[in-house]
Parts: structure tokens; C-alpha cells; sequence
């Protein structure tokens, strides 16, 4: 069965193209399948185990969102049995998971955006390194496997863009504002010093790896918590401030969408959580027939 995960984990990254983010995801759903399976063989579950499954991680905690995401990883790895191996059938197909409440993401306050990212990068080199990550990432809304797949060559600091390889390999180009430009050149000079394993990478590690996801989460709760900043700051947050701060500046969802990678604009309203005063404010506006004259 290991041989199987690995297997479906290198289709994934080769056939599909996923990124390192999306396919550890992937494997820790599937290790998640594989112990509640615990005895019972891959090629013996039938719909009542997965519900059974799916009922226990609900019982655990696991919202429905996750658990959609998790049964999504299990019906692929199933499908892929298919082909590879004796299994019978996916019995995956047709699971639904259990809705739950909507929760609205979270954005920070202009001025504690402002404050987290404006951090002292006197301290040595990784500050002047995480000063740039969290400039660029207020400033351009990158999500995480966004910004630590960064190039050298993604970012041209002459024009302000970033190009960007987003989710299903699609790129997209990003505004880089003033500030974390001003950031980003004063890592570029240090970033020569760091001459390891991944020459090309935008953001290394003291050994010169191309840093990742985990160790960028933890850099930036560590500078929430040095600037003072009383939340549970992750990535996304960044994200989702940038995007809440541009849109109520400008009232541009269509933009907005188009900056973060969104295929459906549908998702960019959720995502910055439009309370419906504001949407009402904007359509009195500009509807030439939403007021009586």
C-alpha cells in the first residue's frame, strides 16, 4: 500500500501537476483513510465503512469543508485503484459530507496589517528576509504555496509584478506595491550570500533551500506575536486582508478576483465577507434605478 502512495502521489505531481502543498495534503487524507480502515483491505470498503468514517471525523471535530476535501482526496486515490489495481469500485462515489456553518475568514485591521508587516529587520538576515515575505504578502494577496514557489525570475521589481503559478498551474500577474519592493531589494542583496540547493528560489532558508510553508507559518506567528498583534495570524489572513482592504477602497470585485487567482467571482464575495450594508451602499451608487427620485 505504500508503494501504491507513492505511486499516486508522483501521478499527482507529473499527469496532474499538482503542487507540494496540494499533494501532502492528499497524503495526509489518505494516511487518515488507511488508519480508520485499519484491518479491512482497500479492495473490501464499501459505502457504509466510508460513512462510518466520515461520521467518526465529524465526530472528531471536522468541519464539512475538510471533510469534503478529504473524501475529494479519498474518491481520486480511489479512482486511481481502479486502474492500477483489483479494485472493484470506488466507494466514494455519490459521499457527500455534512454541511456545516459557513465560517466567514478573518481579516486583520488596516493598522494591524500595517504593523505586522513593518517589522525591525535590524535584527539580522531572516528579519530582512520575513520583512520582504510579509510585505509582498499584504501587498499582492499571494496564497502560501504561492509565495514559497516563488523564482528569482518571477519578480520584476522595475515594473512592480509578480508573476505567479497559482492553483491548477495557472499564472497570473500580481501588483507588488512600494513597500515591498523597497523590502524585497534589501533581501535581494543578502539572498547573494545564499547560495544552496535551490539557486533559483525567491526565499531560502539559512542553508539555501527553498523555504517552506511550515517554517514560513511559524516566522510569521513568531512576528505576531513580537509586534503585539492578538490573533492566531496565519498566511491566509494576509491574504484576506489584502483583499478586504483593496475592496473597500475600491469597490472593485472584479478586480479583486483577478488579483487573487479566483475562477469564480462568486468565491472572491465570500471570501472577503461583503456585509450586506456595504454592497447596499455600492448598488445605491450606482444602479440608476435603485433610489425613488
Amino acid at each position: 500500500m505504500a508503494e501504491l502512495l507513492d505511486s499516486y502521489l508522483d501521478y499527482l505531481a507529473h499527469e496532474r501537476g499538482l503542487s507540494i502543498l496540494t499533494r501532502e495534503n492528499y497524503a495526509r487524507d489518505i494516511k487518515t483513510l488507511l488508519k480508520l480502515a485499519d484491518s479491512v483491505a482497500l479492495v473490501k470498503l464499501q459505502p457504509q465503512h466510508i460513512r462510518r468514517f466520515v461520521a467518526t471525523l465529524h465526530g472528531q471535530g471536522l468541519n464539512g469543508k475538510s471533510i469534503a476535501r478529504t473524501l475529494s482526496a479519498w474518491r481520486g486515490f480511489f479512482d486511481y485503484l481502479n486502474l492500477k489495481s483489483d479494485m472493484p469500485s470506488n466507494p466514494c462515489i455519490g459521499m457527500r459530507a455534512p454541511k456545516s456553518a459557513k465560517m466567514l475568514p478573518q481579516a486583520l485591521s488596516t493598522d494591524q496589517a500595517v504593523k505586522l508587516v513593518s517589522i525591525d529587520d535590524s535584527e539580522g538576515t531572516l528579519a530582512v528576509r520575513d520583512h520582504a515575505i510579509l510585505e509582498l504578502f499584504y501587498s499582492s494577496g499571494l496564497r502560501l504555496a504561492e509565495l514559497v514557489g516563488l523564482n528569482l525570475e518571477d519578480v520584476d521589481l522595475k515594473s512592480g509584478i509578480a508573476t505567479v503559478t497559482g492553483k491548477g498551474n495557472k499564472t497570473r500577474m500580481v501588483p507588488v506595491g512600494s513597500h515591498a519592493i523597497t523590502a524585497l531589494e534589501r533581501w535581494l542583496l543578502i539572498r547573494q550570500q545564499f547560495q544552496g540547493k535551490d539557486p533559483q528560489a525567491l526565499f531560502v532558508s539559512k542553508l539555501g533551500k527553498r523555504i517552506s510553508g511550515r517554517a514560513v507559518q511559524y516566522r510569521l506567528k513568531e512576528w505576531a506575536i513580537k509586534q503585539g498583534i492578538n490573533s492566531d495570524v496565519h498566511p491566509h489572513m494576509l491574504r484576506h486582508s489584502f483583499a478586504t482592504h483593496v475592496l473597500q477602497s475600491t469597490g472593485d470585485l472584479r478586480a479583486v478576483q483577478e488579483m487573487l487567482g479566483h475562477a469564480n467571482i462568486s468565491t472572491t464575495q465570500v471570501y472577503t465577507h461583503l456585509d450586506f450594508q456595504h454592497l447596499a451602499k455600492v448598488y445605491d451608487a450606482a444602479h440608476p434605478r435603485a433610489k425613488k427620485k
